[in-house]
């Protein structure tokens, strides 16, 4: 992966939309205003200042006195060269790009104490947490700063007996309320909670970055009355615990070109989000890492799109594309979920291929008053384990929990949607399967368009409609076997 932004991401049937080409415009922004300060700035070096660099001297304060000479210089890049640079919090300062050479590693230490946390902003809940916004490096109301390098960041799974889940600790990078922040080439590995988190901030570019290990992968957060906005992720490699991305409270996010491997969810949204793509993404499970606190590595749901499942977090859910998309091994392709306070609008999914999905089938429900509005499936292939019995199709559909569970249906279930579409879809099983393929319940209007599914024949009604008010039939063929 790599390469121009570009031409990685755009081909002759992906259109942009407006809020795709601000995104596009800002990566481009940020990315030449962080390469003007490397070549026009100084450069200050961590050894020159008096960092040791051999894994056993804390070199916190030194780090710290090299990023501070480049600031109040007006801003250039601070080099790590190779060695192992064991640090507590350093403090990133505007204009300072921290680039780790090849060969360097910057690792978090065993010692609790040397850790600092941020203030959120009030307004945010997580405000109240305190210390577990802790960070190896931090970014506190800071702009046009950056890290790059191929060079490693090692979390070093640094235990905390009083932290989340008694036993989380710092995360890796952390920053709040900054603007125009670059992560670019560099390794995180073994964060001892996000590798990534940041809230209340906007113009940001994650490119060509691996994260192996730890938790979260990139965690972002806005808050009711502040999204983050202009955010990429583009051409990054994920082989995360827990959820490689997630967050809510997104304005203009582009997650494109990535690789995403996962003991939990590939993507978990949260809260709310606006103009959200994500394009040309591979999705697969089982997980390279295992999730640290269960110690399991199936990968659960490749989207995970659940306003207000975790806790209230009212706003709109809109103008969502999801293209180019493939996955093998998952829980569910997709499990898209609303809860009381939030509303969703515009979702599409263009080209998607999943198979050996292996728990449950997609879905699209709504558990709020508002349903969802205009869902399309198209060019859609999905491929299921199966196995299914009959009397699951007989089994009460309740309000999610935080993750996807079995369904009575093992296609597709839709729950409280005002228009859906299916387009060019396929589904298949492995395993013979006596549930319904498809079960809509409160649906207004449903298009099924050039639809193909196996048909058992011990099955039940392969489409179960409850209070459809307006269907349209199109080409629907029904197949034997899988």
């Amino acid at each position: 992966m790599g390469g121009n932004l570009m031409p990685s991401v755009l081909n002759e049937r992906f259109i942009l939309s407006g809020a795709a080409r601000k995104v596009f415009l800002t990566v481009g922004l940020i990315t030449l205003g962080q390469a003007a300060i490397a070549v026009a700035a100084g450069v200050f070096n961590v050894r020159d200042y008096g960092a040791a660099g051999d894994g056993e001297t804390l070199d916190t304060a030194a780090i710290q006195k090299a990023i501070d000479a480049c600031a109040t210089a007006g801003g250039g890049r601070v080099v790590m060269p190779p060695g192992k640079y064991l640090s507590g919090t350093v403090h990133l300062k505007s204009n300072v790009t921290l680039f780790l050479e090849a060969g360097a590693r910057l690792i978090g230490t065993t010692k609790l104490d040397e850790y600092k946390h941020p203030i959120p902003p009030a307004s945010m809940p997580e405000a109240k947490w305190g210390k577990w916004h802790r960070a190896l490096i931090l970014g506190d109301g800071v702009e046009n700063i950056a890290i790059a390098g191929d060079g490693v960041i090692d979390g070093n799974k640094v235990f905390d007996a009083t932290g989340e889940e008694k036993m989380r600790g710092p995360h890796t990078f952390v920053f709040v309320n900054c603007k125009n922040v670059t992560v670019r080439d560099v390794s995180f590995i073994d964060s001892a909670n996000y590798a990534i988190f940041f809230m209340a901030s906007d113009d940001v570019s994650i490119r060509n970055v691996t994260f192996t290990g730890g938790w979260d992968g990139v965690h972002f957060r806005g808050s009711p009355d502040r999204d983050c906005r202009n955010v990429s992720i583009i051409g990054c490699e994920f082989y995360t615990g827990d959820d490689s991305i997630a967050g809510r409270y997104w304005e203009n996010t582009l997650i494109s070109d990535c690789i995403v491997n996962s003991s939990c969810n590939g993507i978990r949204l949260i809260g709310p989000a606006k103009h959200l793509i994500i394009h040309g993404c591979l999705f697969y499970g089982p997980g390279v890492h295992p999730h640290r606190t269960s110690n399991r590595r199936n990968m659960l749901a490749g989207i995970n799109l659940q306003p207000g499942a975790w806790d209230a977090t009212k706003g709109e859910l809109d103008d969502v594309l999801i293209s180019d998309i493939t996955m093998h091994n998952v829980a569910t392709p997709f499990h898209f979920s609303l809860k009381p306070g939030n509303t969703a609008g515009s979702i599409t999914l263009d080209r998607v291929t999943a198979t050996g999905v292996y728990r449950a089938a997609a879905s699209v429900e709504s558990w709020a008053e508002e349903p969802f509005e205009n869902v399309v499936f198209r060019d859609v292939t999905i491929s299921y384990n199966g196995g299914g019995k009959r009397q699951k199709a007989r089994e009460e559909v309740k309000s999610p929990g935080v993750d996807a569970r079995g369904l009575p249906a093992w296609g597709f279930y839709a729950r409280n949607v005002q228009d859906l579409m299916f387009d060019n879809v396929r589904l298949r099983y492995e395993k013979e399967d006596l549930r319904p393929v498809i079960i809509c319940d409160r649906v207004g209007r449903l298009t099924l368009q050039d639809l193909s599914f196996p048909e058992a024949d011990q099955a039940d009604e392969p489409i179960v409609l409850n209070d459809v008010k307006h269907v349209q039939r199109g080409t629907m063929k029904k197949e034997t076997g899988n």
